[in-house]
């Protein structure tokens, strides 16, 4: 797993990871931003650089799980917004009430 860290000078204000699920696939964890820095691009920076990292390491498909409950609901639609949708539990999770299971595919880069 990699983990990405956003920083201004010396305020935290978001982290994520990227665990590989194996050679195409990938799985966003830990986005989290710093309640401080809310509301204000954060979480899209951070999203955006995994995807990126994902990309390049020429995943085909990159998946995510958030919560349930109304407090993820920007979550939601932040993943939304960035072409993700809702699917099964993927990997080791099983179904729970208090999980959302989303997926998105991503652009094939030829192997050159």
């Amino acid at each position: 797993m990699t983990f990405w860290t956003a920083w201004d000078g010396d305020a935290l204000l978001g982290c994520g990871a990227l665990k590989s699920l194996g050679a195409d696939h990938g799985e966003i964890k830990s986005m989290r931003t710093a309640r401080a820095h809310l509301r204000k691009g954060v979480p899209q920076a951070v999203l955006t650089v995994l995807l990126n990292e994902a990309e390049r390491r020429g995943y085909a498909r990159i998946n995510l799980e958030t919560g349930s409950s109304p407090a993820f609901l920007p979550a939601h639609a932040l993943y939304a917004r960035n072409g993700f949708a809702r699917c099964g539990p993927f990997g080791d999770y099983l179904p729970n009430a208090f999980s959302v299971f989303m997926s998105k595919a991503l652009p094939v880069r030829p192997a050159w």
